[in-house]
């Protein structure tokens, strides 16, 4: 029997994401107490037949059971089945947009802005812990359920470990699930080469501009062996999931070509995944100005 723990900020998402997981053959339980995770449990193992996968949103809306870190890591920790944490962020700009929009009454607070500040502190500590992080503040529904599904996929339970090595652009803001972020605004802009400035980090001709650079050679080498080392010491304190995130200005040549240059050199390593946040909105934005 395999448990995912669903959680996260008030309005990220994660009613929708039971609703996903439910259509992928979870059964789906929402705001259960952690006081009765054990007891849940046992349950699940009593039908005929056993009941193989769960998810449950337990999180921090105010109720008479009162949420603590504590008693949700001491019910985690007395599990003896496969269990990980799904944890749902969000922007502060966008919950308080959805907050408005829905006129609903944050769970913390009667202010939107201080309860979803006080339930961000309080779930700092379920968020080192998770195995899995989905920052939903720009995505749409298709996009959610995509997401979710790559994520998780059919091998929930297993405890890899997963490394996430991601480029953006600052003038968008960073992405909020970034464990470890480099800044690539050191090294020349190929944006400013007529040649190169419609094509992408992913095209030859910008990467082999980026990384003719001895600097940015230099960052790539220490990086892949910097992670060489931290990711067995991440594994070993119980971490599953390193998020690494590339940034330049518009997140479409410098940040998109570092991106995939640590990929290649990574992908042996074992479960490796290369995303680019900016790179289609980027895209877009290039040809709009420059009429292409």
């Amino acid at each position: 029997m395999n448990i995912l723990i669903v959680t996260g900020l008030s309005g990220a998402g994660k009613s929708g994401a039971l609703r996903v997981l439910e259509d992928m053959g979870y059964l789906c339980v929402d705001n259960l107490p952690s006081g009765l995770l054990g007891n849940f449990v046992e349950l699940c193992r009593s039908t005929e037949p056993p009941i193989e996968r769960v998810a449950l949103v337990i999180d921090s809306r105010a109720s008479v059971f009162r949420y603590s870190n504590e008693r949700l890591f001491q019910a985690l920790d007395m599990l003896d089945c496969p269990h990980e944490i799904l944890y749902l962020d969000c922007s502060n700009e966008v919950l308080l947009r959805r907050y408005n929009e829905t006129r609903r009454r944050h769970p913390m607070h009667d202010d939107a802005l201080a309860g979803i500040l006080i339930e961000r502190e309080l779930l700092e500590p379920v968020k080192e812990r998770a195995n899995y992080m989905i920052d939903t503040s720009d995505m749409t529904p298709r996009e959610f359920q995509r997401v979710i599904e790559k994520t998780i996929g059919s091998d929930s339970g297993k405890n890899r470990f997963r490394l996430v090595i991601t480029s953006f652009g600052y003038k968008r803001g960073i992405p909020l699930n970034s464990d470890l972020i480099f800044d690539m605004r050191y090294t020349a802009n190929p944006y400013y080469e007529d040649s190169l400035r419609n094509l992408s980090g992913r095209d030859k001709p910008v990467f082999d501009y980026v990384m003719s650079d001895p600097l940015v050679l230099k960052h790539l080498d220490t990086l892949t062996e910097m992670l060489k080392e931290l990711i067995p010491a991440y594994e070993k304190e119980g971490k599953r999931r390193l998020m690494v995130s590339f940034g330049c200005t518009g997140g479409r040549h410098r940040s998109v070509a570092m991106a995939e240059a640590l990929y290649e050199r990574m992908r042996c390593f074992g479960d490796v995944t290369i995303e680019h946040r900016d790179l289609a909105i980027e895209a877009e934005s290039i040809s709009e100005r420059f009429g292409n």
